[in-house]
């Protein structure tokens, strides 16, 4: 389902002033804020009643906005960033010093680049990354949906756009960057043995 530009603009602009908006990505609807404004991450927290020290994946356009939000970046990372992104590989990265502490209370952080037209285009618009949570309240299933959004979110956040029905299914796969060898924390979409093949190519290469 195509979403007219005039929605994606009207969602960056609610970004840009510290708005909470819903949108579709390649796995389940999202949750979305500008990170680096603290009163609008605070609200997806409330909205979601989600305990703060849970933090929040953070997602991004490209691989180069990385540096953002991530350092030391190792090889390994640029590697696995470009063979999986865009698409469903989340990693676990040591965070910027100077990123705010409201994003993360420990020594990292964790982003990825969604398969997702319009989530894409959000993040370029506004040109920070924005929060990757699921559009829904903690403990009640993901939506994939506009409606599915609205029955939860009703009245708490600034606008939902919809974009068809999302394909929900399996999770994104979270690797942890900052063990050797990479770790990973969570199986999903891509395949542990496409990241364990990726790991021993980087390995022989060196």
């Amino acid at each position: 389902m195509g979403v007219p530009q005039r929605e994606i603009r009207k969602g960056v602009r609610i970004l840009r002033r510290g708005g909470v908006i819903a949108f579709p990505t390649d796995t389940v609807y999202g949750l979305g804020a500008d990170v680096f404004n603290a009163r609008a991450v605070e609200r997806v927290y409330e909205i979601k009643n989600r305990p703060q020290n849970q933090q929040f994946p953070l997602l991004i356009a490209d691989v180069e906005q990385l540096t953002t939000l991530a350092e030391p970046i190792p090889e390994i990372a640029w590697l696995l960033a470009r063979r999986f992104w865009p698409g469903g590989l989340t990693l676990v990265l040591s965070k910027k010093d100077s990123l705010p502490a409201y994003l993360a209370s420990g020594p990292t952080i964790a982003v990825r680049v969604p398969n997702h037209p319009v989530c894409l285009a959000l993040i370029k618009g506004l040109g920070n990354a924005i929060t990757g949570t699921s559009a829904n309240t903690s403990g009640r299933p993901a939506a994939l949906t506009a409606d599915e959004v609205s029955q939860q979110l009703e009245g708490e956040i600034d606008l939902v756009i919809n974009g068809g029905k999302c394909p929900g299914g399996k999770e994104s796969t979270i690797v942890d960057i900052t063990r050797e060898p990479p770790t990973i924390l969570r199986p999903g979409i891509i395949p542990s043995n496409g990241i364990e093949k990726a790991y021993k190519e980087y390995v022989e290469a060196k």
